[in-house]
């Protein structure tokens, strides 16, 4: 733990905490700094390094930053969305093909599903096709998995998928794209009795003080370790392992649900299979930690059938960063996302936590999960948080880390110094 983590007090939004992470280069991206949940590395026909990166919402779809020389990162492309009403949260690429999510701010509004766009160049991403994901009840598409250039695996609405509750709107669904012009479904699954006319009651609904943030799917990852297995953070469902051998009939594997007692909305679920672990985090959704708290667990996955908690990893005393500004918590964790351009470690594990910034923890030791570097950047001018909201982190091949702000401060480039 840093020096200024043991004494959180000794800094406020407006100072920096940095401790084995170095920054290296920070761009505003054009002004408009507030970024979603995808973000990708393509290295291009003419070797140029790509980071495309997706927008918390509107007015810009998707950003290209060339980051080949990582200390001067320069925008190359920056798209529009066609109204302020939907956001492209969500994005994956494979080689030249990128995948990009678009979910509405109500049901029933178009555009609401995945565009597949060909980006061999970078400046001028052309669109492949649309699948559309909308319906009377369906936002459209919240995140996507795309790395095996075959399958997008995501969590979305359907035409047909009329839920028992609104808030349980996002299933998994599986999508062929092997022909890109023209993707289709090839299987989807649900939490039993989230569905009008399921033969099995719906699930209990968090009551008060517990918040109700919905049975939906998250996060949907998808390994070459174990393609017939897919790792899902299923909100107010917990985590979830499925059997997608069969990607017309997934099966359900195994089911952690800790809330309540605990707040809910699992996020992502990591596994690491090389040690039987799987690393898990249930999002901050409230300002000043009002759901606190919200935490990067480890668990025993020796048996796949009943995954047991065995850790937590460490963060600063929630009295001292609830009221720095916004949301204080976990959040998005660098997902070992499977490609040729990306890093991958089992025992270093890296995330965002809003205002608490990116963390990284050495679980070498998977009890004692110990915090090894800290990045607090200063608030963001303009920031109606009044602090940072670290949303997102990718780390490359080369071990250099990006991380972006939620609101309005953009791209923060790293170098690792543990």
């Amino acid at each position: 733990m840093s020096d200024r983590d043991k004494n959180p007090l000794a800094s406020g939004p407006q100072e920096s905490i940095a401790w084995n992470f170095k920054l290296i280069a920070h761009h505003e991206l054009n002004g408009f700094g507030g970024m979603g949940e995808g973000m990708a590395i393509q290295v291009a026909k003419d070797g140029r390094r790509i980071l495309w990166l997706a927008h918390e919402s509107a007015p810009k779809n998707f950003t290209a930053v060339d980051v080949s020389d990582p200390r001067k990162p320069k925008v190359v492309c920056q798209t529009d969305l066609p109204h302020s009403d939907v956001r492209s949260n969500s994005l994956e690429l494979t080689g030249d093909i990128l995948a990009v999510a678009y979910q509405t701010k109500q049901p029933g509004m178009k555009p609401a599903g995945m565009d597949l766009f060909d980006i061999s160049t970078p400046e001028n991403p052309k669109l492949i096709s649309h699948f559309d994901c909308s319906g009377p009840m369906s936002r459209g598409v919240h995140q996507l998995w795309f790395c095996d250039g075959e399958y997008v695996h995501m969590a979305a609405g359907a035409p047909d998928f009329l839920p028992n509750n609104q808030l349980d709107d996002q299933c998994y669904r599986i999508i062929d794209v092997r022909n890109p012009s023209k993707p289709h479904e090839v299987g989807r699954w649900w939490l039993p009795g989230t569905r009008q006319g399921d033969n099995v009651a719906p699930p209990v609904r968090h009551k008060p003080p517990l918040p109700d943030m919905g049975f939906r799917a998250h996060n949907t990852n998808v390994y070459p370790q174990r393609p017939d297995r897919a790792y899902l953070g299923y909100l107010d469902g917990g985590m979830i392992i499925l059997d997608i051998s069969n990607k017309s009939a997934p099966q359900l594997v195994s089911r952690f649900d800790h809330s309540p007692p605990y707040a809910g909305f699992t996020h992502t679920l990591v596994p690491l299979f090389e040690r039987n672990l799987l690393v898990m985090t249930d999002e901050s959704v409230v300002d000043r930690a009002q759901d606190w708290p919200k935490l990067v667990w480890i668990l025993d996955g020796r048996d796949e059938t009943n995954p047991i908690p065995i850790a937590t990893c460490p963060l600063p005393p929630v009295d001292s960063w609830a009221n720095r500004g916004g949301r204080f918590g976990a959040h998005n964790l660098f997902e070992n996302t499977p490609g040729p351009h990306s890093w991958y470690s089992e025992d270093v594990i890296i995330g965002t936590f809003f205002n608490g910034g990116l963390r990284a923890y050495d679980i070498s030791n998977p009890y004692q999960p110990k915090e090894i570097a800290t990045f607090v950047p200063p608030a963001p001018p303009l920031s109606k948080a009044g602090a940072i909201q670290l949303n997102d982190v990718f780390v490359d091949e080369r071990q250099i880390v990006y991380t972006v702000d939620r609101l309005v401060g953009g791209l923060y480039i790293l170098e690792m110094d543990f």
